[in-house]
């Protein structure tokens, strides 16, 4: 029987919205990254901010410090901003950074290890369980975004409408279903 690998399964799902999400910003103009729908809703880069200050937060002594830093200013992430390609890749890479430097040494032996976020106990499974719905809820804004900015034009990260049989076939026939 195999050992159980919880961490690396949660960090291969962190990887794969990190990709969702670059797939979305790399299909985006540059001026579409700071365009919003209205003035109540994000851009593109304003969630990005937020996802990268409250990935560096959490992530920042994790098993140490309460996961709300009070260097971390929440509410200038969703200041309208004026940023380029480059300053929104950079800072989407940065907040990931913090996230998958603090995977790395942890083990499955961790998960139930305390830590604290804004003052709440959790275990470190908990607080990964979160940080990992919170990422998801974000690229999921992000590409919603990306596909309505887009139209026509947008191409699918995952299975395209109308794509289901064709993906189903294609397992079968690498011996996956």
């Amino acid at each position: 029987m195999s050992s159980i690998r919880v961490i690396s399964w949660i960090e291969a799902e962190f990887k794969r919205y990190k990709g969702m999400g670059e797939g979305t910003i790399g299909q985006l103009a540059d001026e579409q990254l700071i365009v919003r729908a209205s003035p109540e809703s994000n851009s593109i880069a304003m969630i990005v901010w937020h996802m990268a200050g409250n990935l560096e937060s959490r992530f920042t002594d994790f098993l140490t410090t309460d996961g709300e830093k009070p260097w971390r200013n929440r509410e200038s992430e969703f200041e309208e901003r004026r940023v380029s390609r480059t300053e929104v890749l950079a800072k989407w890479g940065r907040g990931w950074k913090f996230l998958f430097d603090a995977l790395a040494p942890l083990r499955d032996e961790d998960l139930d290890r305390g830590v604290r976020v804004r003052g709440e106990e959790l275990t470190v499974g908990q607080a990964l369980m979160r940080a990992l719905a919170h990422a998801t809820y974000h690229v999921g804004q992000l590409t919603f975004f990306g596909k309505v900015l887009r139209g026509g034009e947008w191409k699918y990260l995952t299975i395209p409408p109308g794509g289901a049989t064709a993906y189903e076939r294609s397992l079968k026939e690498k011996g996956r279903a």
